[in-house]
């Protein structure tokens, strides 16, 4: 079912691990002429363009793109009273977590009359792309929103592919869920096309372009949020989801593969991968996951995505190697079960978010743990973050000298700018004391 990789006796260098890593076959690149001409269609078209493309990539045509406000309203009235509970428990956890990601404002006095202050500013509109297709994602909704809003974002548009079961519009726990975070601004839109409709507007439908574009989605809106980045700010380009378990012989088998099958459950082109020094664990996990994947409601997806190239049981000589290998993957979902988690932790540097211990599996992570779950995907780890807070915000430095302080340093101005063959530089200085 899952294929293993043996790297025992083996002494592997960076460059040779990422060599090694198992992936998915899907490039952003090969669909980037596609995605180009979906977004010159919106750019060209506007709305018209946008529901040819519902029509060709989701099989219905929306009687409307912008999505009535009373629509939401409603689908919030509708609620499963236990989904609710569900949602507002996300709410306020993910809200609680992320207000520590907003730096506090700092006033640096070099001098006297010297200052530097840095704060931190939102920028001031966004767009958040939900994903639709094989599952339906009111979690996203939380993820983004509360994000943006902890910021403090002042204007937020949502985008989410419309569903035939839901007549065509918004999934209604979609359209719930933004009703419960006072969202009202959402658009029956998927894929290349709504990225491109969020980053350069469509003034038709009162859509204003927006300044960051954030969500995860397939391989078309990643191939979009690369091909707007520029015009518009994103997170990053979030692909198939993946898994990166790291344990040794003392964790439970049947936990590690109920996580594994857990992400396999979202796509074909999922990563599961356990990474361990055991072998005698790499054979328990992998009996582990017969029964299970076969009877889980997706099985058929779950035995894709397992015996893909993308998915494996690694065995290696120790856990540190096991690290390394990690380190190297940049996992969007890194779990840590071993008997000293603590000191396993201190050797990683790349992963999207880190789960520790049996009793934190990455599901937690989807819905309540209040951490976000909109991460990197790809390795895209090794050098960008998650969602949150900060995705949303700018460091902007603000300088206040005054005459004593600028005098101070003058000199030092001119000196500098005569060295670099810019004296008007300098002139600017000295005419404040020539008067």
């Amino acid at each position: 079912m899952i294929q293993r990789i043996d790297l025992r006796g083996r002494t592997l260098d960076h460059a040779e691990l990422l060599a090694l890593v198992p992936r998915p076959d899907s490039d952003v690149s090969s669909v980037a002429p596609q995605v180009a001409e979906l977004i010159a269609d919106v750019r060209e078209r506007g709305e018209t363009a946008l529901l040819d493309q519902a029509e060709r990539f989701d099989r219905v045509r929306p009687a409307s793109v912008r999505v009535d406000p009373q629509a939401l309203r409603d689908a919030e009235a509708a609620l499963d009273p236990a989904v609710r509970e569900a949602l507002e428990g996300a709410i306020s956890r993910v809200r609680l977590a992320t207000a520590a990601q907003v730096p506090p404002a700092t006033t640096t006095e070099l001098a006297p009359g010297a200052v530097i202050e840095q704060r931190w500013h939102p920028v001031s509109r966004v767009g958040l792309y939900v994903p639709g297709g094989k599952a339906v994602y009111p979690s996203s909704v939380v993820m983004n929103v509360v994000a943006a809003q902890v910021a403090g974002v002042r204007s937020i548009a949502l985008a989410s592919p419309p569903q035939h079961d839901a007549g065509a519009s918004v999934h209604p726990t979609i359209l719930a869920a933004a009703s419960l975070l006072g969202v009202d601004e959402v658009y029956a839109m998927g894929g290349a096309g709504a990225i491109g409709a969020l980053a350069y507007g469509v003034p038709q439908i009162g859509l204003l372009p927006v300044d960051v574009v954030t969500g995860p989605g397939n391989v078309f809106v990643a191939a979009a949020k690369r091909a707007v980045q520029g015009v518009a700010g994103i997170d990053a380009e979030a692909g198939p989801t993946e898994i990166l378990i790291i344990a040794d012989d003392s964790a439970d088998p049947d936990f590690i593969a109920a996580d594994l099958i857990s992400q396999a459950e979202h796509d074909e082109l999922a990563s599961s991968v356990l990474v361990t020094d055991s072998v005698d664990l790499a054979d328990r996990v992998e009996a582990a996951l017969t029964g299970p994947a076969a009877a889980t409601r997706h099985a058929e997806r779950v035995g894709v995505a397992l015996a893909g190239r993308q998915s494996a049981i690694v065995v290696m000589d120790s856990i540190a190697d096991a690290a390394a290998f990690s380190n190297a993957y940049g996992p969007e979902h890194l779990e840590l079960h071993t008997s000293d988690d603590d000191s396993l932790l201190a050797m990683i540097d790349n992963a999207g978010a880190i789960f520790m211990g049996s009793y934190s599996p990455v599901s937690l992570g989807d819905y309540l743990a209040g951490s976000n779950h909109v991460l990197p995907t790809g390795g895209q780890a090794r050098y960008s973050a998650g969602l949150g807070a900060y995705t949303f915000l700018r460091p902007q430095q603000i300088v206040r000298y005054t005459r004593d302080g600028l005098r101070e340093v003058s000199e030092r101005i001119v000196a500098l700018s005569g060295a670099e063959d810019l004296p008007a530089h300098g002139e600017a200085v000295t005419a404040r004391f020539s008067k």
